[in-house]
C-alpha cells in the first residue's frame, strides 16, 4: 500500500514539472546581428527612396550631341595590307574626331589563260596535241584534272598582249584556241575620318604618300 502511494505522489510531481517547464514564461532571446560590429547595415535598392538620388554619387555628364553638319568625312585608300591600315590609322588618329577602318573586295587580274577546250574525251585530247606538236608547238601541257580536265593548256601570260599573240598564232595554225582572264578576289582597306569643318585634315601630311591612295568624301558615321 506505501509504495502505491508514493508511486502515485512521485507520477504527480512529474507531470507537475512538465506542466511548468511547458506553460512557463520564456525570456526574450537577443537577435543576433547581420553585420560584424562597425560595418553598415545592408539596405536593399528596393528599400530606398528611388525618386531621390544619391548624394555620393557622382553623375555623368551628358554627351554632347553631333551635328553632322558641322563635320567633313573622308576615306582614304585604298590599302592593300593590314600593316598598311594600322599604321595609317596610328598616325591619323591623333588629328581626327573619328575614325574607323573597313574591308572591302575587288577583282584583281593575275593573268590571261590562252587553251583550246576540253574534248570530248581523253583520246581526242592526245590526237589533238599530238597534232600541235607535228606542226611545232611544244610548250602545250593537256590537263588532267581541275575545272576543264582534257583542256590543252597553251599558255599563262601576265600581259594581255602576250597572250592575244599566242592565241593568233595558234589560231594561224588552224586550231580553235581561246582566252581568258584570270582574276581574284582580294580584300583591301579603307580608313574613314570625321572632323569638324573648319578643321580640314590634310591627310597625306601625316601618312605615306603612296600614289595609289586618294581620297574621297562620305557620309559621316
Amino acid at each position: 500500500m506505501f509504495v502505491r502511494v508514493l508511486f502515485l505522489i512521485l507520477l504527480a510531481l512529474d507531470i507537475g514539472a512538465a506542466c511548468w517547464l511547458y506553460f512557463a514564461p520564456r525570456a526574450p532571446v537577443a537577435p543576433v546581428p547581420v553585420t560584424d560590429p562597425g560595418v553598415a547595415k545592408l539596405v536593399l535598392l528596393s528599400e530606398t527612396d528611388r525618386g531621390t538620388p544619391d548624394a555620393a554619387t557622382p553623375s555623368m555628364p551628358p554627351k554632347p550631341d553631333i551635328d553632322p553638319k558641322t563635320e567633313t568625312c573622308l576615306s582614304i585608300g585604298a590599302f592593300t595590307t593590314q600593316a598598311d591600315v594600322r599604321a595609317a590609322m596610328k598616325a591619323l588618329t591623333p588629328f581626327v574626331a573619328r575614325i574607323q577602318f573597313r574591308e572591302t573586295h575587288v577583282t584583281e587580274v593575275r593573268g590571261y589563260w590562252v587553251y583550246l577546250p576540253a574534248p570530248a574525251s581523253r583520246e581526242r585530247a592526245l590526237d589533238l596535241a599530238r597534232q600541235l606538236s607535228s606542226k611545232g608547238i611544244s610548250d602545250y601541257y593537256v590537263v588532267t584534272a581541275g575545272a576543264q580536265p582534257n583542256a590543252i593548256s597553251l599558255g599563262l601570260f601576265r600581259e594581255q598582249g602576250n597572250a592575244e599573240k599566242r592565241l593568233n598564232e595558234i589560231r594561224s595554225l588552224g586550231f580553235k584556241p581561246e582566252l581568258t582572264q584570270r582574276s581574284d578576289e582580294v580584300p583591301v582597306y579603307w580608313i574613314d575620318t570625321a572632323n569638324a569643318r573648319d578643321e580640314p585634315l590634310d591627310w597625306r601630311d601625316h601618312i605615306a604618300a603612296l600614289s595609289e591612295l586618294h581620297a574621297q568624301p562620305i557620309d559621316c558615321f
